[in-house]
């Protein structure tokens, strides 16, 4: 058995179940000798497909996927997902060949390419050490959360194994959850005794802790209500006093609470520019507190009262005992009638924006809330569009939405619903794409269709990029290097096997309602085209932090 026999099949036994990639001659025999083992291999169309896929995979299933590419260009081509799942901090594997030749074609240093975008190179050395090396890379991605580039060198990879390695190749222990100190929850606990309006704030890291019963009986004790970042949308669906996604996204009465907070704990969330509006969303008197398990994201980007160094689930926990009796906070009847009338954004009047030919996102994204099942995971893109599938389309629990978002490219949005589905089969996948992300991501059409996945892929189609075209155009600026041609995307989609629906008005939207009570024997795309005329309303605060 060779090295690369050897690393694939130790990996597999060691808890590597989903592999993505496109293989090419370096990864050929490595890859292979992981599904021989049991791995289910994706073969996406193009790497940054398969990378975002992995990633998406991941943060969906709670466990980690790996990525498998080709020396040098396989690597470069995948170079942007795997920037986004570094900046993201998913314990993501990558698999990449290497040549250590400078004179071959292939010749990069790959080192430094990760090193670049805040992954974590590592590197198969010899023979005697492959499983051993390659059992680390997991561990690490694992247990620091990283996304790690293990460099297979094709020399390595032809070398003949010591007999008996893989047999000793076992998962690694789970990652064991940091204690908060004793003082630092009497501190916190002090602080919600004194608080009167109090909000939490979960994100990421509350998302990945499975903490959102945990904080839901904190904040019934203390009377806070409760709020998520934009990646751990639908952690508290279901609970009366949930506001749904803090920042941009926002209801206008969840920013109205936010707002006005005197005590705002953020629980695995950054507190950033995007969840609080570029601070707007926190009082000039508010106290504001930040628990996570990494010590340097305390105050990264926030001015703190108190920073909590502790896993989420376990300082909630400990808080909750050192409580001394149940405050009302913020549940009142009133704030509670409000929220039930309009606490969602959907819940807000508007002025129908739509035309000849032209259907108002607004409208669209609230007909496919009620048309589509509860049960279902959608992958969101980045663009002029996105805010209208998280501010409109609910979730069914944090595990209902993938958004990835942390390097802010369009592109991605098909290969995170793609991901997203395979980790959750049991649920509806929906795609929710802008025109132009989706035209980038196109080759992964025949993905879906190869997979069978009866995924819905929604297009908000408004023939250009629709940010550029609404922060330049009212200052005077040509917008003919952002805006194109009518694309008849329903034609392309029916090319790669798709059923389609090309949706100007609601009553269009019929052809979705049939197709979801037909057999579903093939995927849907909707050529949704969204009326053009302004940006959405996150736009410009977006773009003061671009």
């Amino acid at each position: 058995m060779n090295v690369a026999e050897a690393v694939g099949r130790a990996l597999v036994a060691a808890g590597i179940g989903q592999v993505f990639g496109v293989v090419g001659s370096g990864n050929f025999h490595l890859t292979n000798a992981m599904t021989a083992a049991g791995a289910r291999f994706v073969a996406a169309r193009h790497e940054g497909g398969a990378a975002t896929m992995a990633d998406a995979y991941t943060r969906v299933s709670g466990t980690v996927a790996a990525l498998s590419v080709h020396q040098g260009p396989g690597l470069t081509n995948a170079l942007t997902g795997i920037t986004e799942a570094a900046k993201s901090r998913t314990p993501m594997l990558v698999l990449a060949a290497e040549v250590t030749e400078p004179r071959s074609n292939f010749h990069i240093d790959q080192d430094a390419l990760m090193r670049a975008v805040g992954a974590v190179p590592l590197r198969i050395t010899s023979a005697e050490e492959a499983v051993a090396q390659a059992l680390e890379a997991l561990r690490h991605a694992l247990h620091e959360r990283r996304t790690v580039l293990l460099n297979l060198p094709l020399a390595v990879q032809a070398l003949e194994a010591p007999g008996g390695v893989v047999s000793q190749a076992v998962p690694p222990p789970a990652r064991e959850p940091v204690e908060p100190a004793r003082a630092d929850v009497d501190a916190l606990a002090r602080l919600l005794a004194a608080a009167r309006r109090p909000v939490f704030v979960a994100g990421r890291g509350a998302r990945a802790a499975g903490a959102g019963d945990a904080l839901e009986a904190l904040a019934e004790c203390h009377g806070a209500l409760l709020a998520t970042s934009a990646v751990a949308h639908g952690l508290f669906h279901g609970n009366p006093w949930s506001l749904g996604v803090s920042g941009g996204f926002s209801s206008p009465l969840a920013a109205e609470l936010i707002a006005s907070a005197d005590l705002i704990v953020g629980w695995g969330c950054a507190l950033n520019m995007w969840t609080t509006r570029h601070g707007t969303l926190i009082g000039a008197e508010a106290t504001v507190v930040q628990v996570d398990d990494d010590p340097t994201a305390l105050g990264a980007h926030r001015e703190l009262r108190l920073g909590v160094t502790g896993d989420v689930t376990r300082t909630a926990h400990r808080v909750l005992a050192a409580a001394d009796g149940k405050q009302r906070g913020l549940r009142t009847p009133g704030i509670a009638e409000a929220l039930a009338a309009r606490g969602r954004r959907r819940d807000v009047p508007y002025e129908d924006a739509g035309g000849p030919g032209r259907i108002d996102p607004r409208t669209l994204s609230i007909a496919l809330d009620d048309v589509l099942p509860a049960e279902r995971v959608i992958g969101v893109d980045s663009g002029n569009f996105m805010g209208y599938p998280m501010a409109y389309l609910s979730v069914p629990d944090e595990n209902g939405v993938c958004f990835t978002q942390a390097f802010q490219s369009i592109g991605l949005g098909l290969a995170t619903a793609i991901g997203a589905a395979l980790a959750r089969p049991d649920r509806l996948p929906v795609a929710a794409l802008g025109d132009g992300g989706a035209l980038m991501g196109a080759a992964d059409l025949d993905t879906v269709r190869r997979l069978g996945l009866p995924m819905v892929v929604v297009v908000y189609n408004d023939d250009g990029y629709g940010a550029e075209v609404h922060h330049f155009g009212p200052d005077g600026h040509p917008l003919h290097t952002v805006e194109f041609p009518e694309t008849d995307l329903a034609a392309l989609a029916r090319g790669y096997g798709f059923e389609t629906v090309t949706v100007r008005t609601r009553a269009d939207l019929g052809a979705v309602e049939e197709w979801l009570a037909g057999p579903r024997t093939g995927p849907l795309l909707v050529d949704a085209k969204v009326a053009k005329d302004r940006g959405a309303w996150w736009l410009e605060e977006a773009f003061r932090g671009h």
